[in-house]
């Protein structure tokens, strides 16, 4: 899996709230080098968990929407009459 990457303004968002999760949780402050190497181990050693169950669940999704558009499909057939007479 290529490395992923967040947008700027979101990558500072979440190593924001490293920091204020440190503070409130742990009364710790840290500044934005170290809450950003957190965001860098967390991105590339816990990531990969989130992103493929999150590929699981769409996945997952588009299966049964698949089935459901095959039932769908099969209501709308009309019966044949094999023995019709002419």
């Amino acid at each position: 899996m290529m490395g992923m990457k967040l947008p700027k303004e979101q990558r500072e968002q979440a190593v924001a709230k490293i920091q204020q999760y440190f503070y409130e949780e742990r009364s710790e402050e840290i500044g934005e080098l170290a809450a950003g190497l957190v965001f860098d181990f967390v991105m590339k050693e816990i990531g990969p968990y989130f992103y493929n169950k999150g590929v699981k669940d769409a996945r997952d999704m588009l299966e049964q929407k698949i089935m459901n558009l095959d039932e769908d499909l099969a209501s709308l057939e009309r019966p044949l009459d094999m023995f019709r007479r002419r």
